[in-house]
């Protein structure tokens, strides 16, 4: 992190969502300590069922095209395929209809509405992944990465275009929400359901991509642990599995934010820090903790900055 400066008095609500979600995350590290290595994704170590292997250990030179589990083809190798171009609006809302919602009811008004952003989100070729072809950590991490990269890619790109009417917007705040959401997504979390709900099949995957890397873990005492997921959605494996990896998926969604972006945490006292360029993307150490934020409360706080 950079040096602090000088700040305003009042906190804003990301400020104390970071702190919250700061203590949060600290107990989360704590609890996968002892199963991190049998968790932790390395790009080196991802086979292919052909046997092939990743182009790179950098995850911002990934190519979609052959670095990935995603043999659908047609182009949905691609996480943005399908998605639409248009990532912020003045003038189209969030999503609250209450049966892409997950928890909403169809007779409640006051429900969560996912905002503009998540609705579009790179992250298809998660959903055209067959479970069968995860059998590792690694391989997972592979198109985990690959999801953030295009997202962050494409969030970057659509905010140069935005904050020409929208000042205040900061794209290290906008990466950060949606490496929350794909936080989310892997630990079961998210609440989006999405056009035909075709965000159950993506839960669906995951939830078989997890039982597959519990069978294959090599550790005696690490199958024992997670076993005790008797719900068979293993939340607990999935929830180390984020801690272990979100450093290398926040690396990857930042790969294209420019060096004078940086993140900023309010310290109190009038202090504010800041991450180091490019969002802290070569820090090593995540600078946000959104993601250990309940989702339909940040997007609460996005819906109202919008």
């Amino acid at each position: 992190m950079a040096p602090g400066g000088s700040g305003g008095t009042k906190k804003t609500a990301k400020e104390v969502f970071d702190e919250i979600g700061g203590i949060i995350q600290q107990k989360a590290k704590e609890n996968a300590v002892p199963y991190q290595n049998d968790l932790k994704g390395d790009l080196l170590k991802v086979k292919f069922s052909n046997r092939g292997t990743v182009s790179t250990e950098d995850a911002c030179l990934l190519n979609y095209t052959k670095d990935t589990n995603v043999t659908e083809g047609y182009g949905k190798e691609n996480p943005c395929y399908g998605r639409q171009g248009v990532r912020f609006s003045d003038t189209k809302g969030a999503e609250c209809y209450w049966n892409r919602i997950k928890g909403n009811d169809k007779n409640n008004e006051a429900a969560a509405c996912a905002p503009f952003r998540k609705l579009h989100m790179c992250d298809r070729n998660l959903e055209e992944i067959k479970p069968h072809q995860i059998t590792s950590t690694h391989n997972l991490l592979l198109d985990v990465l690959l999801a953030a990269k295009h997202e962050g890619k494409l969030l970057v790109e659509k905010h140069k275009e935005y904050i020409t009417e929208n000042p205040d917007s900061q794209i290290c705040t906008m990466l950060a929400r949606s490496f929350a959401d794909i936080g989310d997504i892997i630990r079961g979390k998210d609440l989006f359901l999405g056009h035909q709900q075709r965000k159950r099949k993506l839960e669906g995957n995951l939830r078989n991509i997890f039982k597959n890397i519990h069978d294959h873990l090599t550790d005696a005492k690490a199958n024992s642990y997670y076993k005790n997921d008797n719900d068979r959605n293993y939340y607990k494996l999935r929830e180390d599995w984020w801690t272990a990896n979100r450093d290398q998926v926040w690396k990857a969604i930042t790969c294209d934010a420019a060096v004078e972006d940086t993140y900023s945490k309010y310290l109190g006292d009038r202090t504010t820090t800041f991450s180091n360029e490019k969002c802290g993307h070569d820090e090593g150490i995540v600078p946000t903790n959104l993601d250990y934020v309940p989702q339909y409360l940040r997007w609460f706080e996005e819906w109202a900055e919008d």
